[in-house]
């Protein structure tokens, strides 16, 4: 078959190809034709356009890259309407994604399956109206959505948590502290990891309050994790401080080596709790209190980190908008460097999140039900 997947950002680009490699087991003839990433491309298959090219987030950055959103709406409309796949597998990214949905269903007439379901539960609900409209089947990765699309008289299936799979198959799980810091040209402290986000945007926000937070634990070295795309020269001028170091496609080896780390919202905090590592979630935005007293009402769930979600408790801290700064991270964070009552309180709710997302195996159930689906009617 005849496989059209988009993914518009790093975190999408690695399960996409998770998923691709299951697909190609079950369906030895699969042909993938993709917007995504590296990690698609190593799987095989043709890149139409890199996510490099369209991962724009926020109002703000959307409206300033608006002539190129909507010159690749356009070139994936025809570039699908040329290919002509089998089916449509769309992976997170939502604002863009569902466009393209909406014109396969009705244009293309393709069935279209989503593996990742966009964060509606958090907000813009109204979505759930395209989805239904357009989206064929969903396959979850977070177990509280089940209960979210019941409400929404819309069945999707979990198919358990990619990060799980992609932690349990990592190669480096024994390595020691010692060959990972001589590796890469550390220093023998402890480790302060920063895991500032993917995009450019968010880096130039987050990082500089992750260094000013850091910086007040001189016996700690700060090591940020470059993201993949990101030309190394980036995180230059955050590195004058001598204790910040930076690597690249090692985020979970430094995470293993880390005794804690400042994490912004996203994928990345699973991973950060997965590998058992106390962290503090932070996201800067722009704009203050103002920011925070215009989105914060829109947001509809308690807790916005992954970890919190599937825990439904507050296991780690969050510090969004105005509130995350140098002083409240500090705060934060200091506790979490020693054998504390809130450290090991911590390490417990990892466990409670471990017990709740299941087994490995996520990529294997997901690629099991699109093709028996696709070949049972197409849809």
């Amino acid at each position: 078959m005849k496989y059209y997947l988009i993914a518009g950002e790093a975190s999408g680009d690695l399960h996409a190809a998770h998923l691709m490699r299951a697909l190609r087991e079950r369906d030895p003839q699969a042909q993938f034709r993709f917007w995504g990433g590296d990690a698609m491309q190593q799987v095989g298959g043709t890149l139409v356009r890199h996510y490099r090219e369209m991962a724009y987030m926020g109002f703000v950055q959307v409206a300033l890259h608006l002539g190129q959103v909507l010159r690749n709406i356009t070139l994936c409309k025809n570039d699908m309407a040329a290919y002509r796949p089998d089916v449509l597998i769309l992976v997170d990214y939502p604002g863009f994604n569902l466009k393209i949905a909406r014109y396969a269903k009705e244009t293309l007439h393709l069935p279209v399956h989503y593996y990742i379901s966009p964060k509606i539960w958090a907000w813009k609900e109204h979505r759930i109206v395209a989805i239904k409209r357009y989206v064929d089947h969903i396959y979850s990765i977070l177990p509280f959505e089940v209960d979210f699309y019941r409400r929404h008289d819309y069945a999707v299936d979990y198919v358990g948590n990619p990060t799980v799979d992609e932690l349990s198959l990592r190669r480096d799980a024994d390595e020691t502290f010692a060959h990972f810091t001589a590796e890469n040209h550390l220093s023998d402290k402890p480790i302060i990891a920063l895991l500032p986000g993917s995009r450019l945007a968010e880096i130039k926000d987050n990082l500089r309050i992750m260094i000013a937070a850091a910086a007040a634990f001189p016996d700690y070295q700060m090591v940020i994790a470059g993201a993949p795309g990101v030309p190394p020269s980036f995180y230059d001028p955050y590195r004058s401080d001598r204790r910040v170091s930076v690597v690249f496609g090692k985020t979970y080896r430094l995470l293993q080596q880390a005794r804690a780390a400042l994490v912004t919202s996203g994928t990345a905090t699973l991973e950060t709790a997965l590998l058992r590592v106390p962290q503090v979630v932070g996201y800067y935005m722009r704009g203050g209190q103002f920011t925070y007293a215009l989105f914060r009402p829109l947001i509809k769930v308690d807790y916005v980190s992954l970890v919190n979600l599937i825990a439904d408790a507050p296991v780690v801290p969050e510090l969004l908008v105005h509130h995350f700064s140098p002083e409240e991270a500090r705060r934060c964070l200091a506790p979490l460097l020693d054998d504390t009552p809130e450290r090991a309180a911590m390490l417990r709710g990892y466990d409670d999140v471990a017990a709740r997302l299941g087994e490995p195996g996520a990529p294997e159930r997901a690629a099991r039900l699109i093709v028996e689906r696709l070949a049972a009617g197409g849809r």
